[in-house]
Protein backbone atom coordinates (compact mmCIF):
# COMPACT_ATOMS: atom_id res chain seq x y z
CA UNK A 1 0.00 0.00 0.00
CA UNK A 2 1.12 3.43 -0.25
CA UNK A 3 2.56 5.43 2.29
CA UNK A 4 2.18 9.08 0.91
CA UNK A 5 -0.85 11.23 0.52
CA UNK A 6 -3.16 11.72 -2.69
CA UNK A 7 -4.63 14.58 -4.09
CA UNK A 8 -7.45 14.49 -6.72
CA UNK A 9 -7.27 17.95 -8.53
CA UNK A 10 -9.73 18.60 -10.80
CA UNK A 11 -8.55 21.06 -14.31
CA UNK A 12 -5.24 19.96 -13.01
CA UNK A 13 -3.47 19.90 -16.36
CA UNK A 14 -2.39 23.67 -16.71
CA UNK A 15 -2.86 27.24 -14.89
CA UNK A 16 -3.37 26.92 -11.21
CA UNK A 17 -4.50 23.11 -11.25
CA UNK A 18 -0.82 22.43 -12.50
CA UNK A 19 0.96 24.80 -10.66
CA UNK A 20 -0.82 23.27 -7.33
CA UNK A 21 -0.08 19.77 -8.81
CA UNK A 22 3.39 20.19 -9.02
CA UNK A 23 2.96 21.90 -5.33
CA UNK A 24 1.95 18.78 -3.55
CA UNK A 25 3.90 16.22 -5.44
CA UNK A 26 7.33 18.89 -4.29
CA UNK A 27 5.59 18.26 -0.67
CA UNK A 28 5.53 14.55 -1.38
CA UNK A 29 1.90 14.33 -2.69
CA UNK A 30 0.84 11.69 -5.44
CA UNK A 31 -1.24 13.44 -7.93
CA UNK A 32 -4.54 12.42 -9.78
CA UNK A 33 -5.04 15.23 -11.88
CA UNK A 34 -8.18 15.50 -14.02
CA UNK A 35 -8.62 17.64 -17.96
CA UNK A 36 -11.62 18.03 -19.72
CA UNK A 37 -10.15 18.35 -23.57
CA UNK A 38 -6.19 18.98 -23.59
CA UNK A 39 -5.34 15.20 -22.72
CA UNK A 40 -1.30 16.23 -24.19
CA UNK A 41 -0.92 18.69 -21.54
CA UNK A 42 -2.13 16.33 -18.55
CA UNK A 43 0.44 13.61 -19.70
CA UNK A 44 2.99 16.50 -20.00
CA UNK A 45 1.81 17.29 -16.32
CA UNK A 46 1.61 13.79 -15.15
CA UNK A 47 5.19 13.35 -16.64
CA UNK A 48 6.63 16.43 -14.55
CA UNK A 49 4.92 15.09 -11.25
CA UNK A 50 6.56 11.71 -11.73
CA UNK A 51 9.78 13.15 -12.55
CA UNK A 52 9.32 14.76 -8.88
CA UNK A 53 9.44 11.31 -7.69
CA UNK A 54 5.98 10.98 -6.96
CA UNK A 55 2.91 8.65 -8.82
CA UNK A 56 0.73 10.45 -10.85
CA UNK A 57 -2.63 9.99 -13.31
CA UNK A 58 -4.76 11.59 -15.65
CA UNK A 59 -8.48 11.42 -16.29
CA UNK A 60 -11.08 12.82 -18.28
CA UNK A 61 -13.86 14.99 -16.97
CA UNK A 62 -16.11 17.15 -17.50
CA UNK A 63 -16.96 18.63 -14.16
CA UNK A 64 -20.58 20.24 -15.66
CA UNK A 65 -22.02 16.94 -16.26
CA UNK A 66 -23.47 15.59 -13.19
CA UNK A 67 -24.72 12.45 -14.64
CA UNK A 68 -21.20 11.22 -15.41
CA UNK A 69 -20.05 11.60 -12.13
CA UNK A 70 -20.77 7.70 -10.82
CA UNK A 71 -18.63 6.73 -13.60
CA UNK A 72 -16.04 8.77 -12.83
CA UNK A 73 -15.64 7.76 -9.55
CA UNK A 74 -15.42 4.17 -10.65
CA UNK A 75 -12.51 4.87 -12.92
CA UNK A 76 -11.40 6.99 -9.51
CA UNK A 77 -11.68 3.64 -7.57
CA UNK A 78 -9.45 1.90 -10.56
CA UNK A 79 -7.23 4.39 -11.14
CA UNK A 80 -6.70 4.67 -6.95
CA UNK A 81 -6.46 0.62 -6.97
CA UNK A 82 -3.82 0.35 -9.77
CA UNK A 83 -1.62 3.05 -9.86
CA UNK A 84 -1.35 3.90 -5.89
CA UNK A 85 -2.29 0.84 -4.54
CA UNK A 86 -4.65 2.51 -2.36
CA UNK A 87 -8.56 2.41 -2.13
CA UNK A 88 -8.68 6.03 -0.71
CA UNK A 89 -7.50 9.52 -1.06
CA UNK A 90 -6.53 12.59 0.90
CA UNK A 91 -7.11 15.99 -0.94
CA UNK A 92 -10.07 17.03 -3.09
CA UNK A 93 -9.26 20.55 -4.94
CA UNK A 94 -11.96 21.60 -6.82
CA UNK A 95 -10.25 23.66 -9.41
CA UNK A 96 -11.56 23.35 -12.95
CA UNK A 97 -13.23 25.82 -14.36
CA UNK A 98 -14.03 28.68 -17.32
CA UNK A 99 -14.70 32.24 -17.34
CA UNK A 100 -17.43 34.21 -18.75
CA UNK A 101 -17.06 37.98 -19.81
CA UNK A 102 -20.82 39.30 -20.08
CA UNK A 103 -22.59 41.83 -18.76
CA UNK A 104 -25.47 41.15 -16.04
CA UNK A 105 -28.08 42.92 -19.23
CA UNK A 106 -26.67 40.89 -21.66
CA UNK A 107 -25.91 37.34 -19.91
CA UNK A 108 -28.20 34.49 -21.78
CA UNK A 109 -29.35 31.27 -19.81
CA UNK A 110 -27.28 28.98 -21.68
CA UNK A 111 -24.22 31.09 -20.50
CA UNK A 112 -25.85 31.31 -16.64
CA UNK A 113 -26.45 27.40 -16.68
CA UNK A 114 -23.18 27.03 -17.91
CA UNK A 115 -21.44 28.84 -15.08
CA UNK A 116 -23.78 27.24 -12.59
CA UNK A 117 -23.06 23.46 -13.58
CA UNK A 118 -19.53 24.23 -13.87
CA UNK A 119 -18.67 26.09 -10.80
CA UNK A 120 -21.43 25.32 -8.40
CA UNK A 121 -23.56 22.68 -9.24
CA UNK A 122 -20.73 20.25 -10.65
CA UNK A 123 -18.41 21.54 -7.41
CA UNK A 124 -21.44 20.53 -5.05
CA UNK A 125 -21.66 17.27 -6.27
CA UNK A 126 -18.90 15.98 -7.21
CA UNK A 127 -17.41 16.64 -3.88
CA UNK A 128 -20.65 14.76 -2.29
CA UNK A 129 -20.01 11.94 -4.42
CA UNK A 130 -16.18 12.07 -3.22
CA UNK A 131 -17.45 11.79 0.46
CA UNK A 132 -17.29 7.70 0.64
CA UNK A 133 -13.48 7.30 -0.90
CA UNK A 134 -12.05 10.48 1.17
CA UNK A 135 -10.46 9.90 4.28
CA UNK A 136 -11.45 11.23 7.34
CA UNK A 137 -8.48 13.74 8.32
CA UNK A 138 -8.68 15.05 4.84
CA UNK A 139 -8.80 18.11 3.00
CA UNK A 140 -11.00 20.25 0.58
CA UNK A 141 -10.11 23.18 -0.99
CA UNK A 142 -12.57 24.97 -3.22
CA UNK A 143 -11.20 27.75 -5.69
CA UNK A 144 -13.36 30.92 -5.33
CA UNK A 145 -12.09 34.38 -6.53
CA UNK A 146 -11.38 38.24 -5.32
CA UNK A 147 -14.59 38.69 -7.56
CA UNK A 148 -16.88 37.96 -4.55
CA UNK A 149 -15.00 41.09 -2.75
CA UNK A 150 -14.69 43.24 -5.22
CA UNK A 151 -16.38 44.34 -8.95
CA UNK A 152 -14.61 43.56 -12.38
CA UNK A 153 -16.93 44.37 -15.07
CA UNK A 154 -18.75 41.63 -17.36
CA UNK A 155 -18.57 39.42 -14.57
CA UNK A 156 -21.40 38.97 -12.43
CA UNK A 157 -22.03 35.37 -13.45
CA UNK A 158 -19.16 33.77 -12.91
CA UNK A 159 -18.84 35.78 -9.72
CA UNK A 160 -22.26 35.10 -8.41
CA UNK A 161 -21.37 31.14 -8.96
CA UNK A 162 -18.17 31.64 -6.60
CA UNK A 163 -19.78 33.77 -3.45
CA UNK A 164 -22.11 30.34 -3.42
CA UNK A 165 -19.16 28.64 -3.35
CA UNK A 166 -18.01 30.63 -0.53
CA UNK A 167 -21.14 29.50 1.45
CA UNK A 168 -21.42 25.89 0.67
CA UNK A 169 -17.55 26.28 2.19
CA UNK A 170 -19.21 26.98 5.51
CA UNK A 171 -21.95 24.70 5.74
CA UNK A 172 -19.10 21.95 4.36
CA UNK A 173 -16.44 22.67 7.06
CA UNK A 174 -19.23 22.74 9.51
CA UNK A 175 -20.89 18.79 8.62
CA UNK A 176 -17.52 17.65 7.53
CA UNK A 177 -15.85 18.57 11.43
CA UNK A 178 -16.82 15.42 13.08
CA UNK A 179 -14.89 13.56 9.70
CA UNK A 180 -11.80 15.70 10.72
CA UNK A 181 -11.75 17.06 7.18
CA UNK A 182 -11.15 20.80 6.79
CA UNK A 183 -12.92 22.59 3.89
CA UNK A 184 -11.29 25.36 2.72
CA UNK A 185 -11.59 28.06 -0.05
CA UNK A 186 -9.09 29.67 -1.81
CA UNK A 187 -9.85 32.99 -3.81
CA UNK A 188 -7.32 34.21 -6.47
CA UNK A 189 -6.89 37.88 -7.97
CA UNK A 190 -6.30 38.73 -11.44
CA UNK A 191 -3.87 35.69 -12.73
CA UNK A 192 -1.68 35.75 -15.70
CA UNK A 193 -3.16 31.98 -17.35
CA UNK A 194 -4.71 31.50 -20.19
CA UNK A 195 -8.34 31.44 -18.27
CA UNK A 196 -10.87 33.89 -19.86
CA UNK A 197 -8.95 33.72 -22.92
CA UNK A 198 -6.15 34.63 -21.13
CA UNK A 199 -7.13 38.26 -20.81
CA UNK A 200 -4.69 39.24 -18.60
CA UNK A 201 -1.66 37.43 -19.27
CA UNK A 202 -2.20 38.34 -23.15
CA UNK A 203 -3.57 41.67 -23.46
CA UNK A 204 -0.77 44.47 -22.01
CA UNK A 205 -3.77 47.10 -21.32
CA UNK A 206 -5.80 44.94 -19.36
CA UNK A 207 -2.63 43.39 -17.42
CA UNK A 208 -1.34 47.01 -17.08
CA UNK A 209 -4.40 48.36 -15.34
CA UNK A 210 -4.43 45.01 -12.34
CA UNK A 211 -1.15 46.00 -11.80
CA UNK A 212 -2.25 49.75 -10.76
CA UNK A 213 -4.81 47.78 -8.75
CA UNK A 214 -2.60 45.64 -6.78
CA UNK A 215 -0.67 46.83 -4.13
CA UNK A 216 2.45 44.40 -4.86
CA UNK A 217 2.46 45.69 -8.13
CA UNK A 218 1.53 43.41 -11.19
CA UNK A 219 -0.80 40.70 -11.63
CA UNK A 220 -0.69 37.29 -10.47
CA UNK A 221 0.73 34.48 -11.72
CA UNK A 222 -0.31 30.89 -11.10
CA UNK A 223 2.48 29.83 -9.23
CA UNK A 224 1.56 32.69 -6.69
CA UNK A 225 -1.55 30.38 -5.65
CA UNK A 226 -0.86 26.81 -6.25
CA UNK A 227 1.81 26.79 -3.18
CA UNK A 228 -1.08 28.11 -1.24
CA UNK A 229 -3.36 25.21 -1.91
CA UNK A 230 -0.75 23.22 -1.36
CA UNK A 231 0.29 24.96 2.27
CA UNK A 232 -3.54 24.41 3.11
CA UNK A 233 -3.12 20.74 2.89
CA UNK A 234 -0.22 20.02 5.00
CA UNK A 235 -0.23 19.28 8.76
CA UNK A 236 0.47 22.56 9.34
CA UNK A 237 -3.19 23.95 8.41
CA UNK A 238 -4.96 21.30 10.39
CA UNK A 239 -6.22 24.03 12.49
CA UNK A 240 -7.66 26.22 9.50
CA UNK A 241 -11.15 25.06 8.36
CA UNK A 242 -13.94 27.37 6.88
CA UNK A 243 -12.44 30.35 5.87
CA UNK A 244 -11.79 31.96 2.86
CA UNK A 245 -8.17 32.93 1.69
CA UNK A 246 -7.79 35.61 -0.72
CA UNK A 247 -4.20 35.91 -2.83
CA UNK A 248 -4.48 38.26 -4.93
CA UNK A 249 -1.47 40.52 -4.24
CA UNK A 250 -3.50 42.71 -2.62
CA UNK A 251 -5.73 44.16 -5.12
CA UNK A 252 -8.40 46.21 -4.53
CA UNK A 253 -7.41 47.07 -1.25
Amino acid sequence: MTTSKIALITGGSRGIGKDTALSLAKQGTNVLLTYQSKEAEALATVAEIQALGQQAAALQLDTANVAAFDAFYARVTDTLATTFGAERFDFLINNAGSGLGASFAETTEAQFDHMLNVHFKGVYFLTQKALPLLHDGGRIVNISTGLTRSVFPNRAAYASMKGAIEVLTKHQAHELGPRRITVNVVAPGAIATDFSGGIVRDNPQVNAHIAEQTALGRAGLASDVGGVIAFLCTDVAGWITGQRLEVSGGMHL
